[in-house]
């Protein structure tokens, strides 16, 4: 069955209220099991509802937090956990500028949400990266446009712990079928692509574990 894993959680996994909407969730956490590549079902609040044995293999290595583990909730994960650099490649300019710009958009949709306001606080609370939020966002997308943005056909490079992969990319597929949408969940693949195939890019150095993980600059270009 896929996994529900993390840390300590700030809040109670959300669970649709309905027999039939968990008798689905369940079927599709085995379908889910049975997809090679890391795959993850989120809500509005990129709180993680279910993910895969490739998801969790993918993330192994991660140290422990107490409300930004990768199996918790993936937004806050990308901009708060101090390994996040660690899997995700050019964390700043690939990850979390992408993330960011999410974030901004669901708070215009859900901004009564109060999980939503506690992340917005904690990225208050980081002077560069409310710098970031607040100023440098808007520049960005401006100069690298809109598909930068987006998670679905992006192409982001990974550093899988996995040394068959080592230092590669992979290509963000969103693939949410009509039930999970209805429960307002969305799903995201990370489609691995093999490094050493003709004509992929080269491989990227590994970023040492315990690198600055928080937004230091805001890249106009690089999307």
């Amino acid at each position: 069955m896929a996994y529900q894993a993390g840390g300590q959680r700030s809040a109670p996994r959300p669970v649709p209220e309905s027999l039939e909407a968990q008798a689905y969730l369940q079927d599709y956490a085995t379908l889910l099991e049975a997809v090679a590549f890391p795959s993850v079902v989120f809500d509005h609040r990129w709180d993680v509802v279910l993910a895969n044995g490739a998801f969790e293999t993918l993330f192994r290595g991660i140290g422990p937090h107490p409300t930004a583990m990768p199996g918790d909730n993936l937004l806050r994960f990308v901009l708060f956990h101090p390994d996040a650099g660690t899997v995700l490649g050019e964390h700043e300019a690939r990850w979390c500028l992408p993330m960011l710009a999410h974030f901004k958009a669901a708070m215009e949709r859900y901004g009564h949400d109060h999980e939503l306001q506690a992340i917005r606080r904690e990225i208050s609370q980081d002077p560069i990266m409310e710098a970031a939020y607040r100023h440098g966002l808007p520049h960005w997308i401006r100069a690298v446009g809109d598909e930068a943005v987006e998670h679905d056909g992006a192409v982001r490079p990974l550093l899988h712990p996995d040394p068959r992969w080592g230092a590669t990319e992979c290509r963000i597929v969103g693939d949410t079928p009509k039930m999970l949408e209805a429960m307002g969940y969305t799903r995201l693949t990370l489609v691995l692509r093999d490094s050493r195939r003709p004509g992929a890019a080269p491989r990227r150095p590994r970023r040492a574990r315990g690198s600055a993980t928080h937004l230091s600059v805001v890249p106009t270009t690089d999307a």
